[in-house]
């Protein structure tokens, strides 16, 4: 999950419980948003690119790419 935190972007994964801020991401703009993204304990994900979603938060497919978790 996606969500907007007071730093930017937050990352969430119930699953294994990580919880995050998200240091970049590849694409963020309307028209492509997603691609990688790295997380500030240095995990890096990819989310398949896609138009930016119209809230947050935001439910999305991660796939760990590299990096801690």
């Amino acid at each position: 999950m996606i969500r907007r935190s007071a730093e930017g972007y937050g990352f969430y994964m119930p699953k294994r419980d990580i919880e995050d801020a998200i240091t970049s991401m590849e694409f963020d703009t309307p028209e492509k948003w997603g691609g990688e993204i790295r997380l500030k304990n240095g995990g890096v994900y990819y989310i398949d690119p896609q138009p930016a979603p119209e809230r947050l938060p935001y439910s999305v497919r991660a796939r760990r790419i590299d990096g801690v978790e």
